[in-house]
């Protein structure tokens, strides 16, 4: 896993002036954390390539820019993040074909991929990954993302060329690129609607998941190479659970494949526990010792937790029921309240994100876990995804939040929180908030997405309205949550990798019926069946529970006062966003400090941001 960043300029020599290098060092610098182990840059007349290395396999052989040359004459280049998970049956095919190999990285193998195959290559990958290839032969540059969007890859298109990144910090590094957000940016920020391609700054784009940019002289030109499809699913009940399990055989045997230290993500929900528990049974098939496993947890969260109709279970319990199930060597990171409230914490996660998320605790607790996993591991399993592919969330469920005609996810984010909370935008100006009209920028999202979804033929209504469901969950929410775990891991040097993104696996659950899905009248029927056998009945049985925040009494007043702080400085960027009476009222000693809590970590994380990027409204 690594970070990429590179410039393509057809109207000048980037060989010529030292000061074209001293930029393409400065994009590749900000991905420094992304890629510690090494780096590198690959400077061509028209093409400069920089790469940040966290080296996962064939540690001595991946380096990177990776090049391909003929008689001393450069073919291609490749700034590569991410892992294949096929390379060894494509290096087979490759070499039948004639081409030679000099590492065993997959890296080479996606290299050759394009010199035997083009952009065709793109079909043929099964992994999460973001690549540029710049072909010296034709003076073109090809950038490729992995079909749902794990890792992250960014573009601007310039009048000769382009600039692009892993992350928005690499393209803002270069000189042409200001951080300017207009009325349409903060909406896409503030909406709960992530609109593919999109992102709040002008001009920059992101690379669509399952797409892929072409940049020649000519201009920039965009093809998607994946998407979902509709098929009818005609396996019987028992065979669709044996197809889904063996299925998860394949994809985290796949992904145990490291060089390094690889462990699991462990919460003790039926997700983490599946992939843990299936990990755990193929390492020690393999001789290969016990599952590393590592969860999080808060000061004082058995004793402060409180059910609620969110949370109706804590984690800890389950995980360390499943670790001991499956022998795991199980490690509990725990986070006290002052941990999550400390301002140079919540700087890092704002560097590493790019934008504020305004979650708060949720994305501090999730740096911190990933920095203790970190000091033992390189590579963690996650539970990711499965509950958007298989049903698992409350809205899915709800037939009040079924039949709106809105993202389903919109109305409950608040929840998160707690009961009684208040929207995150709740304390922004009530001008801005008429002006933005979040409602119906959501909506016309919505209604752009639902136009996408690929129906079959003769689906009765509740069949066609879930596979709606699915489909926005698939690509208009997965995408956050996704988007979270890599800046979150990344920002500490941690690769995680998410099984349940394997194209195969989504494809194959997406068609499944519904009814097939929910056969057992709960959430995740055909996870829970596929994977019962290797699990605890609590574990397999446990209710869905969100990640978790800190039930710690004293985080929420520890919250308000760095919002006390932020009103008090009166010179700070985000005031002049924020509605001054809720500022007062969510100040007050008699206001709930848990219901607005939201609400004060969007202030907080709009000020910092405002402030650490420079960044340049135009509303």
């Amino acid at each position: 896993m690594c970070g990429i960043t590179g410039w393509v300029a057809f109207e000048r020599d980037l060989t010529a002036d030292q000061k074209d290098r001293d930029v393409l060092d400065a994009m590749t610098a900000t991905q420094l954390y992304r890629g510690p182990d090494a780096g590198g840059v690959r400077i061509e007349p028209h093409a400069a390539l920089g790469h940040r290395r966290l080296a996962v396999i064939d540690i001595e052989g991946g380096v990177q820019p990776m090049t391909v040359e003929h008689d001393g004459r450069l073919l291609a280049a490749l700034t590569y993040s991410g892992e294949v998970y096929n390379h060894r049956e494509l290096r087979a095919e490759l070499e039948a074909a004639g081409h030679r190999f000099r590492t065993r990285s997959d890296t080479e193998v996606v290299l050759h991929a394009y010199l035997e195959w083009g952009e065709g290559l793109a079909e043929r990958l099964n992994g999460m990954f973001a690549f540029a290839i710049w072909d010296a032969r034709r003076e073109e540059l090809l950038l490729v993302r992995d079909r749902m969007g794990v890792k992250p890859l960014h573009y601007h298109p310039t009048p000769d060329g382009v600039v692009f990144g892993s992350e928005v910090k690499a393209v803002l590094a270069h000189p042409s690129v200001r951080p300017v957000v207009d009325l349409d940016g903060l909406r896409e920020l503030l909406g709960h609607a992530r609109t593919p391609g999109l992102t709040p700054y002008r001009g920059i784009h992101e690379v669509r998941p399952g797409h892929l940019v072409r940049v020649r002289r000519e201009g920039l030109s965009v093809r998607r190479y994946w998407a979902l499809e509709p098929r009818e699913h005609t396996d019987s009940l028992e065979a669709t659970v044996a197809t889904v399990r063996a299925l998860l055989d394949d994809i985290v045997h796949r992904q145990l494949d490291s060089d390094v230290p690889l462990c699991s993500l462990l919460s003790g929900g039926l997700d983490s526990s599946a992939v843990t528990a299936l990990a755990a049974r193929m390492l020690r098939r393999a001789g290969a010792g016990p599952v590393r496993s590592f969860s999080v947890d808060f000061t004082g969260q058995g004793r402060n937790f409180h059910t609620d109709e969110v949370r109706q279970t804590e984690d800890g319990p389950y995980a360390r029921l499943l670790a001991q199930h499956v022998g795991a060597d199980h490690t509990v990171i725990e986070l006290d309240a002052t941990e999550l409230t400390d301002l140079s914490r919540r700087t890092t996660v704002l560097r590493a994100r790019d934008l504020p998320g305004g979650v708060g605790d949720m994305d501090i607790s999730l740096l911190l876990l990933f920095r203790g996993v970190r000091r033992e591991s390189t590579v963690a399993l996650s539970g990711e995804s499965a509950d958007e592919l298989f049903g698992g969330y409350r809205w899915f469920h709800d037939p009040k939040t079924v039949a709106t005609e809105d993202f389903p996810w919109a109305a409950g984010l608040s929840a998160v929180a707690g009961p009684g909370s208040v929207p995150r935008e709740h304390l922004l100006d009530a001008g801005l908030l008429t002006k933005l009209d979040l409602d119906g920028y959501r909506r016309a999202r919505y209604r752009e997405a639902i136009a996408e979804v690929p129906h079959l033929e003769h689906a009765d209504p509740l069949e066609r309205r879930m596979r709606e469901i699915s489909y926005l969950n698939l690509t208009r929410f997965v995408c956050i949550l996704l988007d979270r775990k890599d800046r979150m891991s990344m920002a500490n040097g941690l690769e995680v990798r998410v099984p349940f993104c394997d194209h195969r696996l989504v494809q194959y659950v997406f068609n499944t019926p519904w009814a097939m899905k929910t056969f057992d009248g709960r959430e995740k029927s055909l996870l829970r069946a596929a994977v019962r056998d290797v699990l605890p009945a609590a574990v397999a049985d446990r209710v869905k529970s969100p990640y978790p925040v800190t039930a710690d009494p004293h985080y929420p007043a520890l919250l308000r006062a760095e919002l006390a702080r932020l009103a008090a400085a009166r010179t700070s960027p985000a005031l002049g966003l924020l509605d001054r009476s809720r500022l007062t009222d969510a100040l007050a000693q008699d206001t709930d400090p848990q219901s607005v809590r939201l609400g004060v970590d969007l202030a907080l994380d709009l000020d910092a941001w405002l402030t650490e990027y420079q960044v340049a409204l135009e509303l």
